[in-house]
Parts: structure tokens; C-alpha cells; sequence
């Protein structure tokens, strides 16, 4: 459902914020090792993130990314999928037909439709501290 890009980009995103709560910092190297995922395109997805400040970005030598605690449970889910992919999952066909809407519907419009609304709800109402959370208290896992 998302793109290999928001898929990292959430995992890198409740990384940060783990670390962010013990006050560290982290590099794009330590994240794409944590969240096993090519370096190069961590960097590129942790560049958009910045971009539209859902992380901070440090540099110099005692630099890395990381979230201010206050921000931690301000930032939702949907904030990190728009920064990274925008309102795509939002508009597109279940089938992947390029011209799918209301007027000239697929086989599985309708059905979808109602899909891709609970998906926006549960995107705008789930906070970056709760999956933090349930991952420090071993509710849920990053890594298998």
C-alpha cells in the first residue's frame, strides 16, 4: 500500500524518534543499518523528511537527525507519508488504472473508495509517540 520509500521512511521516522526521547542523535548510516534499507535512499528519503520539517537535520561532526520531544507526539502518521509521497494514497485506483474517479469508475472503485478513507483517518489520527511507544514497550517491532 505504501511505496518502498514512505515504507523506510516511517520505520526511519519512529527510529529517530526512539533515540530522539534518549536524547541522541542519530546518522543516515546508523539508520539505514537499523531499519536495513540502502544508505543512499535513506539519505534521500531523511532529505524530504527534513524538507518538511518533520525531523531535524544537524550538521557537523556531532550532527545526525533527530526530533525535539515536544514535537514527538505532534507529528502524525500522515504527516510522514505526505512529506514523502504526498496525497497519492489518498487518490489512487485500487486497480492502478491511470483514470479511475466518479464519472469512469474501475470494478473495485467504490469498494476502495471507503478502503483509502479509513486508511486517511488511521494516517491523521495515529501520533508518531504512540508507535514509539508501543515499540519501546515491546507492543510492537521495527526489526524481526
Amino acid at each position: 500500500m505504501f511505496s518502498k520509500a514512505c515504507e523506510y521512511g516511517i520505520k526511519a521516522i519512529i527510529f529517530i524518534a526512539l533515540k530522539s526521547h534518549e536524547g541522541v542523535r542519530v546518522s543516515p548510516k546508523e539508520i539505514a543499518k537499523e531499519i536495513d534499507s540502502p544508505e543512499a535512499f535513506t539519505a534521500k528519503i531523511l532529505q524530504a523528511l527534513a524538507k518538511n520539517n518533520v525531523v531535524n537535520s544537524i550538521k557537523g561532526a556531532y550532527g545526525g537527525f533527530e526530533i525535539s520531544k515536544s514535537q514527538i507526539p505532534l507529528i502524525k502518521l500522515a504527516d510522514i507519508v505526505d512529506a514523502i509521497d504526498g496525497d497519492s494514497i489518498y487518490k489512487g485506483c485500487g486497480l492502478g488504472l491511470k483514470a479511475c474517479d466518479e464519472n469512469h469508475p474501475c470494478p473495485v472503485h467504490d469498494k476502495f473508495k471507503s478502503i483509502r478513507e479509513g486508511l486517511r483517518e488511521m494516517l491523521e489520527h495515529t501520533t508518531l509517540e504512540e508507535l514509539a511507544f508501543n515499540i519501546k514497550s515491546g507492543v510492537s517491532f521495527l526489526k524481526v
